[in-house]
């Protein structure tokens, strides 16, 4: 059937009609205008969320941050602008930048832990009979789900000095001065605490998806690598892992992110302790803030960790990008 197409005046939408004459589909112009506006209205309520959690509370840190307020300026209702004298105080203290190469050292190390382990958790998913995937996904799952104050309690209860199962089982294997050790009395052992705390609730989270990753992989590819010849390392080298680039990509930056910032365990498991020595930027902001009621600094101090944390983020998205461009 041939179509023809009848222009119609000026300001109506164009209409197809057929051999019979009787109208047809309508021309582009005639979509409504609410099916284009629908999926900016199904956004609305979720950027209307951002906005009203995240964008005034991270402007009111931002005012705050140019402000001198402590404990009487607070009860007494007085605003007192100060410039940018919180950021001059917070960038030449010699304090800051230490806090700061040690919460990169921390994230580096977490992160890098978090994903070799983490991969090797998934990757064994894939190779596990059903039972034993599905009792260890299990697992993996109640040990992603507890609360973190839940699970910095429990090793908080682990590592006790007088009745930790930990010293105790070391106690048992012969390490009989470890009996009565107090995990955070120095720096290393607290944060080795605070480490294995950390990388065993986020190793679930990278099992998982690598786990899911390895299922879009078509099982035709390893077949063409074993009549290849390939052995194991060859075939995870060739096919694995150009499949599981991606995810590995997405999760190292969801990680850095989120061990950056990890404040509730380092601050529950010893307060940033002892003597201020386990402190990372956002621990450092909140004692600065908070506990040393100068509301102004603490505000300044976490928006240089937005800052600090924004840079690291952009470096790393940097050398993704290269890394992707060089390959093709």
């Amino acid at each position: 059937m041939t179509v023809q197409i009848e222009r119609p005046p000026s300001g109506t939408a164009d209409v197809r009609k057929g051999d019979d004459g009787a109208p047809g589909r309508p021309g582009p112009r005639a979509v409504p205008r609410a099916g284009a506006l629908a999926p900016y209205l199904l956004l609305l309520p979720a950027c209307a969320a951002t906005v009203l959690l995240l964008g005034w509370p991270l402007l009111k840190d931002f005012l705050l941050s140019f402000q001198n307020l402590n404990m009487t300026q607070l009860i007494q209702h007085v605003t007192e602008w100060n410039g940018i004298d919180n950021y001059q105080e917070a960038l030449t203290s010699e304090d800051f930048w230490r806090v700061t190469l040690r919460s990169i050292l921390f994230t580096a190390v977490n992160v890098v832990l978090i994903m070799v382990l983490g991969t090797l958790v998934g990757l064994l998913l894939a190779r596990l009979g059903r039972r034993m995937r599905v009792t260890l996904m299990i697992g993996l799952v109640l040990a992603w789900a507890m609360p973190v104050i839940a699970a910095t309690t429990v090793y908080q209860w682990l590592f006790a000095q007088r009745f930790g199962v930990v010293n105790w089982v070391l106690d048992r294997l012969g390490w009989h001065a470890m009996a009565d050790y107090s995990w955070t009395s120095s720096q290393m052992s607290t944060f080795f605490v605070i480490v294995v705390l950390i990388v065993w609730q986020s190793i679930p989270f990278v099992a998982i998806n690598l786990y899911a990753a390895t299922t879009t992989i078509p099982a035709e590819l390893y077949e063409a690598a074993a009549l290849d010849g390939a052995g194991a390392w060859r075939s995870f080298t060739t096919v694995t892992l150009p499949f599981l680039r991606p995810f590995l990509y997405a999760t190292t930056f969801l990680e850095i992110i989120w061990v950056f910032k990890a404040f509730v365990q380092v601050f529950a498991i010893n307060g940033g302790g002892p003597d201020r020595l386990t402190e990372i930027l956002p621990v450092y902001a909140y004692v600065e803030g908070v506990g040393n009621q100068h509301y102004g600094m603490g505000a300044a101090i976490a928006v240089l960790t937005i800052l600090i944390l924004l840079g690291l983020t952009a470096h790393y998205l940097r050398i993704v990008l290269k890394q992707e461009e060089d390959e093709l």
